[in-house]
Formats: C-alpha cells, sequence, structure tokens
C-alpha cells in the first residue's frame, strides 16, 4: 500500500451501520456471493470503459479489459482488481457512500438516453448493494482507484462501522479500481486459488471479460446461448451439453435453442438427457435449470421456471429482465416471471 496522505473522514448516508450490519449477515445466503458481486462490479466498470471508447473522445487500451483475483496468503489479503473506468473522488463519495445508490444504475440510464446505444453493454449492479457484501469477508476494505478522467487516484477506506475515508494516493495509480479485503478470522480460505477458481467457474465462467486468479484465465467456456442458433454446430451444442452435465461423452436426446425479445428478453438452451435416472432407480431427479442474469449465475437448481413433470431437463435460462429482489439470490413472484414460465413451458411442450 502507498504512504498516504492527511486521510479526510465522511459518515455513511442514513442509518448505514445498521444497514451494513443488515447487508454482511442476512441479506445474502453465503459468503462466496461476496466474490460474485465483486467481480460482476468489476465487470461492469469494463463495460463502461469499453463503451466510452466507442461512443465519446475517451482514449485508451480497451483491447485487453481484465478482472484480476490476487490472494495473499501471508497478509491474508484478498485484491479484486479491474482496469476499467475508475472513479473520482466525488464518484467514491456517491458510488460507495450511499446504500441503494449505484453508479451503474445512473450510467445505464444515461447510456440509454443518448442516441447512440451499445447493445451489448450489461450492467449488472443495479441495485448498488453488491459492493457492501464485502464487509461479509472483510473486516477492513480498501479501494484504490483512479478513474479516466484524472491523472492521480484515491483511496477509500472503511471497518464498516458507519465512516470512511478518502485520501489522495501519494504513489502512481493505474487507471482503474482494486478492491483490497482484509479478511476476517477464520476466512483464510478466501486466499486459496483452489478455492478462488471453484467460485468463479460456479458463478461468473461467462462474465463478458476475461477473468484471472494471478496470472490463470478462468472463465473460457462462452455463452453459446446468446448467438444467434444458424452460427453453431452440433458440436458446440454437445460441448455444452457436457459443461453443464459434467458427463464427457454422453449425449442428448435433443436440445432446445429459445430466443426472444418482446415482451421480455431471454436467451436459453435447453436439453432432454437419454437416460432417465428415476427410472434407473436412482430416486428423484434433481431441478437441472441454471438461471442467469445477463450472464451471472443466480440459481443452479431453479424449480420455478419448469413445471415438476419437466424437472429431468437440463439447461440454462439467461435474461435481462429476470424480477430479482435486492440480493439477486430469490426471484420475486410477479407478472414477468409468471409470463416467462409460460412461455417456456410452452415451448418445450410444442417441441415434444
Amino acid at each position: 500500500m502507498t504512504e498516504q496522505a492527511e486521510k479526510t473522514q465522511y459518515s455513511f448516508q442514513a442509518e448505514i451501520k445498521q444497514l451494513l450490519h443488515l447487508l454482511s449477515h442476512s441479506l445474502y445466503q453465503n459468503r462466496e456471493i461476496t466474490i460474485r458481486e465483486l467481480v460482476s462490479n468489476a465487470s461492469d466498470a469494463l463495460d463502461k470503459f469499453r463503451y466510452l471508447t466507442l461512443t465519446s473522445d475517451v482514449t485508451g487500451d480497451a483491447s485487453d479489459l481484465r478482472v484480476v483475483l490476487d490472494p495473499d496468503k501471508e497478509a491474508r489479503v484478498l485484491t479484486i482488481r479491474d482496469n476499467g473506468v475508475g472513479m473520482t473522488r466525488d464518484e467514491l463519495t456517491q458510488n460507495l457512500g450511499t446504500i441503494a445508490r449505484s453508479g451503474s444504475l445512473d450510467f445505464l440510464r444515461n447510456a440509454q438516453q443518448t442516441e447512440s446505444k451499445d447493445s451489448s453493454l450489461h450492467l449488472i449492479g443495479q441495485f448498488g448493494v453488491g459492493f457492501y457484501s464485502a464487509f461479509m469477508l472483510a473486516d477492513r476494505v480498501e479501494v484504490i482507484t483512479r478513474s479516466h478522467k484524472e491523472e492521480n487516484g484515491w483511496v477509500w477506506e472503511s471497518t464498516g462501522d458507519g465512516s470512511y475515508t478518502i485520501t489522495e494516493a501519494t504513489e502512481p495509480v493505474e487507471r482503474g479500481t482494486s478492491i483490497r479485503l482484509h479478511l476476517k478470522k477464520d476466512l483464510d480460505e478466501y486466499t486459496d486459488p483452489i478455492r478462488l477458481k471453484y467460485i468463479l467457474r460456479k458463478y461468473s465462467t461467462f462474465v463478458p471479460h476475461a477473468i484471472y486468479v494471478q496470472d490463470e484465465h478462468i472463465n473460457n467456456q462462452p455463452p453459446i446461448w446468446v448467438e444467434p442458433r444458424n452460427s453453431l454446430t452440433e458440436e458446440q451444442y454437445q460441448n455444452f451439453y457436457e459443461y453443464l452435465t459434467h458427463f464427457p461423452g454422453q449425449k442428448p436426446l435433443w436440445h432446445l435453442h429459445l430466443s426472444a425479445d418482446s415482451p421480455f428478453q431471454f436467451h436459453s438452451i435447453l436439453y432432454s438427457p437419454e437416460s432417465n435416472l428415476e427410472k434407473m432407480g436412482f430416486g428423484r431427479s434433481d431441478h437441472g435449470l441454471h438461471l442467469c442474469a445477463k450472464r451471472i449465475l443466480v440459481q443452479n437448481d431453479n424449480r420455478d421456471l419448469l413445471p415438476d413433470y419437466l424437472r429431468f431437463l437440463r439447461g440454462i435460462v439467461d435474461s435481462a429482465d429476470l424480477p430479482l429482489n435486492v440480493s439477486r439470490e430469490a426471484l420475486q413472484d410477479n407478472t414477468v416471471f409468471r409470463k416467462m414460465q409460460k412461455v417456456i413451458t410452452k415451448k418445450v411442450l410444442d417441441h415434444l
């Protein structure tokens, strides 16, 4: 860490101390979700920078955008860094000093109002709480960042006690953001590269930017469900089926590739296994539907989109319109979701 200049202390808005306690202990069902949230935020920052280089006079290399996880076992620190858009001092206060405020949401609204739209702009951090899940893992969090608009960097720091400090960095900071998690007691597993790779492959395989643990590229599996059907080969469908089921060489009876943009947007690939494991005496099959929101895994055993009698199907459903609650871990029971159920079920039954 750099030798720092004088710190300026701020209080979080609202009753942030109690809210941070809620976010850290109640909102998320397991601690590993923190990694998913912070990687998603980093991906947003990369999307923003790429978008700006395409639609404005912002200059910079957008050809090697990446998220890097760098664990330090000795120091018990996990760093998650990106070379994205970065933040100014004011943006640090606006985005990290206020619960339920999200720079990603503001950015997306602004992008939608401009004439030049980039349909591949994926901003998942719309609820403004994902960052605060960092305090599930850490008793102290540092954010070292430099905006593409500035030459100097800033250091944001908090222990989650209701206040935070911002300091001007005294050494050069590369464009982008680094989040340093000073891990709580008994959470050394989050400095284990093997554990980190497992979490990333579970939740973030399809993030549209390269993810590294140290020097190893983790997310090599392409999200073929967003591609046009006529651009894919049977081999690609087969490889993806093997990826989903973890059964190399096993072929499905059939696959169904679905896409829709109205009245809601979703992409899906569904497979029918060749064998019925229930009839073979293996007991009742688990649901095998992976549910994603903008390529981020939300559930790997969704039980709601398909009726129980179709639980044998394997596949993935990904949508920008999934009605998720504030933590993105549980679905809301609303009209959009019920319509999606009906559309997908009808498509499957029509195919049979």
